[in-house]
């Protein structure tokens, strides 16, 4: 337990937080990256480019400092990071690396305001997160290990199929490479696919959703092609282009916690935006099994007839199932959007609704949905890359 005057400083240091908070985490990365170049292997090269591994950290450590009286408050943002952090194969001994350069940093950045009576409560306070942390993944990893099939960081898997679902999406059907089968997962969890890329320093892990509902022997994924010069892209471009059949790569066991209730028979909504229709893919085939009666609407948003993926896939699912509605929205085309009106019109209100795409569209989707009544407990969505929160106000 943090004592009565560790919490107090470190409540008053929240303003200080949400003022400098990215400054401090761009220094603590850069230190500790030259210090522990190892750590490369780890982290997302683009989102540290691009700033937005800082801009999630500050957030955070803000969100820490805010609720340090009550830190069960963000135990949510917690399950939720270590999910991700699980599936890249954060162990507990990198934990004393970050809180000695998070530290650092603020030393650094406040300089003489970062007394010592302010360093050691957040020592304190970083102490007993990370000890939240490192219980929560120590569990996730002794789950993971010990299910059917089951796995601690990461195996070989080899590539059996590779199918073309759109100009853009491709999919792969991956099967391990020692013939075993794969853990049972939830419809909406992904895996992380790790890469060593020629040419590149470092090996490289991106994570994407399961494309399919569960199969016994088999992962699907379904990536989007990024554009060749999109720092996004990098390893896109090499799933795309130099991943062929019979090629192996390593995959992590699935995590997640934007996951169907497949026992559930009450109203359910799947809304999608470009490739945010991937996890969509898995819970609509649990539904189209499992709960074919389950009153369901789908609804996928996509630039073109070119770039909309899998129709054809839920055109097979929706005829498997008596109370289904579904529709593709093409923004090149007029009213080629999912709009108020067409939420309200599609949507059961008192239903569960998943949204998935691109940030600006599930901002836009989730905001209409709060207008037209849907309760926030009701709504779940995903996205992938550093935790951040949505605008949807």
């Amino acid at each position: 337990m943090l004592s009565q005057r560790t919490r107090d400083i470190v409540k008053s240091t929240a303003p200080v937080l949400a003022e400098h908070g990215t400054a401090i985490t761009s220094v603590f990365y850069r230190n500790m990256f030259a210090a522990h170049p190892e750590l490369l292997n780890i982290f997302n090269h683009t989102n540290q480019a691009q700033g937005r591994q800082q801009a999630a950290l500050a957030n955070t450590v803000y969100a820490a400092a805010v609720h340090i009286d009550n830190l069960e408050n963000i135990l949510p943002a917690v399950v939720q990071i270590a999910h991700k952090h699980v599936s890249l194969g954060v162990k507990a001994e990198h934990y004393p690396i970050v809180g000695e350069h998070l530290l650092k940093a603020i030393k650094e950045v406040l300089g003489e305001a970062a007394t010592d009576d302010i360093l050691g409560a957040w020592a304190e306070a970083y102490g007993v997160i990370a000890d939240a942390f490192i219980g929560v993944e120590a569990n996730m990893y002794k789950e993971s290990r010990e299910q059917d099939n089951g796995w601690n960081f990461f195996k070989s898997f080899i590539v059996a199929q590779k199918v073309k679902e759109s100009d853009t999406i491709t999919s792969f059907y991956l099967k391990p490479a020692d013939g075993s089968n794969v853990p049972e997962y939830k419809p909406g969890q992904y895996i992380s696919i790790r890469v060593s890329i020629p040419g590149e320093e470092y090996m490289m892990i991106r994570q994407y959703s399961l494309s399919q509902a569960p199969r016994p022997d088999e992962f699907r994924i379904s990536v989007k092609r990024e554009a060749d010069k999109d720092p996004n892209g990098v390893v896109s471009l090499y799933l795309h282009e130099q991943v062929q059949e019979g090629n192996t790569v390593e995959v992590s066991v699935p995590a997640g916690e934007f996951i169907l209730d497949p026992a559930k028979t009450s109203p359910v909504a799947f809304l999608s935006g470009g490739v945010g229709i991937t996890p969509m893919m898995g819970m609509l085939e649990t539904v189209s099994t499992i709960t074919p009666d389950r009153p369901t609407v789908f609804l996928h948003a996509a630039r073109n007839e070119a770039l909309a993926a899998f129709q054809v896939e839920v055109e097979k699912h929706a005829a498997n199932m008596s109370n289904m509605k579904y529709k593709t929205f093409f923004s090149d085309k007029p009213d080629g959007y999912i709009s108020r009106k067409v939420l309200e019109e599609f949507v059961d209100t008192a239903g569960d609704v998943y949204v998935c795409g691109p940030v600006p569209f599930m901002e836009s989707i989730i905001r209409e949905l709060h207008e037209i009544g849907v309760k926030n407990e009701q709504i779940h969505h995903e996205f992938f890359g550093p935790a951040m929160q949505l605008d949807n106000k």
